[in-house]
Order: structure tokens, then sequence, then C-alpha cells
């Protein structure tokens, strides 16, 4: 009786510490996995969902998450107005859901749609922006063209389209100075 109660304990005992071991090794595991999720994921498992963007000289930013690309965030605001962001000018984000989307991997495609491809593209659309600089500026204007490490902005009244009249003056800003271009007419519109 007494060796079955021994053997009986040690049994119960090495259950107990393989369970435990299994454990902690999950634990490290899940920790792992976790060491190797980019933001880009994270976020793309709340596209859709409103979020807030805490960015370098602009404060917050709000709307719902639209798009994520390789260096750029994409809102629609409150009024409508699609919100083209720079990641890197984001401090922190507000409202993520429990979701994380699987690693992108990223084709030469979606590497090559990059923030300056996407401001190219409101440039072809002549669309009247606001441009957020990182110091707090606000520039209104359109789009003129985009280098390989600036935006040119012709200054105007954001009520008015581009004209040669209504144009005040032509700004280079270099793509590091941007934290985000918001259209002045909403999506779609």
């Amino acid at each position: 009786m007494r060796w079955e109660q021994l053997f009986a304990d040690l049994e119960a005992q090495l259950v107990e510490g393989e369970a435990a071991t299994e454990q902690a090794e999950e634990s490290s595991r899940a920790r792992a996995e976790h060491g190797r999720v980019l933001l880009a994921d994270r976020l793309r498992g709340s596209v859709g969902a409103q979020v807030t963007l805490g960015c370098r000289g602009t404060g917050e930013l709000t709307g719902r998450l639209v798009d994520v690309g390789v260096d750029w965030l994409l809102l629609t605001d409150a009024q409508q107005r699609e919100v083209l962001v720079a990641a890197e000018a984001v401090c922190a984000i507000g409202g993520l859901g429990a979701v994380t989307a699987p690693a992108a991997v990223a084709g030469e495609v979606a590497r090559r749609l990059d923030l300056r491809r996407a401001l190219r593209g409101l440039a072809r659309d002549r669309a009247t922006v606001s441009c957020l600089l990182e110091d707090g500026a606000v520039l209104g204007g359109t789009v003129d063209r985009v280098g390989a490490d600036f935006v040119e902005l012709a200054e105007h009244p954001i009520d008015q389209p581009r004209r040669r009249a209504a144009v005040t003056s032509v700004r280079a800003v270099p793509l590091r100075a941007v934290v985000a271009v918001r259209t002045t007419l909403p999506a779609g519109g």
C-alpha cells in the first residue's frame, strides 16, 4: 500500500512538473510570436475601425482606418475627407481591436506603393489639400509634383481651384516634414 501511494505521489509531481514546463514554453512561444508582429500588421487587423493617431507636431488625427501601406495610413475623418498619414510621424495609436492581421508579404507592387506614389495620385487628381507639417504648420493648396524626397505644393486658398491667379506661392516640403495630407472634399467628392 505504501508503495502505491509513493508511486502515485511521484506520478502526480511528474505530471505537475511537465504541465508547468509546457505552460512556460507556451508563454515563451507566445512572447516570441508577439515579438515578430509589425505595427503595420497590427494596424491591418483594425482596418474599418475608428482609430486615433497621435502624430508628431499635429496632435491627434481621428478617423476610420481605410488602408495601411508600406509607409502610410489612410483615414476617413468625421467630415468624410481622406487623410493620408505618414507612418513615421505616428507616435501612438488608440482604438485598435484585438485582431492582428497575418504578416503581410509585401510584393514588389506593394513595396512601390509608398507615400510618394500616394502623393503623386493627389497631384494627378489635382485635389485641393491641407498639408500638415511636423512643426504644426498647415499649408493649403494643390500638390504640383513629388520628387524623390520632397513634395511641391502650389499654395492657394483651399476654397478655390488651382488657377495661376489664385496661387500665392509654390513651396517645396521635404517628405520627412510631412505628417499628413488631408483632402478638402469628402472622399469620392
